[in-house]
């Protein structure tokens, strides 16, 4: 077994920045054999984490950072995405698949992250997630 690849990145609240990241961690799944839905899984599932902290969480602030740890092993993806944010309960975010939230812009992301992952866990005070995505 390989040893498992890490990336620890401290991203300043710019969109840009996590294009740059997702870039990097693409390639790193590409070089190590996995799958295409996987990759496609582990990119949508990052992208709404990131960009809920640079949004929500720090709301664009460009002093604040979001901090992200990745591990990739043989068989299993580990990520975890950390805002300077107040943080949030993910059991209030409204159901967005409910009849009087269709039309809203916003309130996706985390069901979206649910269903990209195999666990997603928040911390106490909401401004942390860790998913994890097995390989298929």
């Amino acid at each position: 077994m390989s040893k498992p690849q890490e990336i620890e990145r401290s991203l300043n609240s710019d969109p840009n920045h996590c294009a740059e990241l997702l870039r990097e961690l693409l390639e790193m799944l590409r070089l190590d054999g996995w799958g295409k839905d996987d990759m496609f899984a582990i990119r949508m599932a990052m992208e709404e984490a990131i960009m809920n902290g640079i949004k929500h969480g720090n709301e664009e602030d460009h002093e604040k950072k979001v901090c992200v740890s990745i591990r990739l092993a043989k068989d299993r993806f580990y990520a975890k995405i950390t805002d300077q944010g107040l943080g949030f309960c993910p059991d209030d975010v409204p159901d967005p698949t409910a009849e009087q939230n269709l039309d809203k812009t916003s309130g996706r992301g985390v069901m979206l992250i649910k269903a990209f992952v195999d666990e997603c866990n928040y911390n106490k005070c909401g401004n942390s997630v860790e998913l994890i995505k097995y390989r298929s």
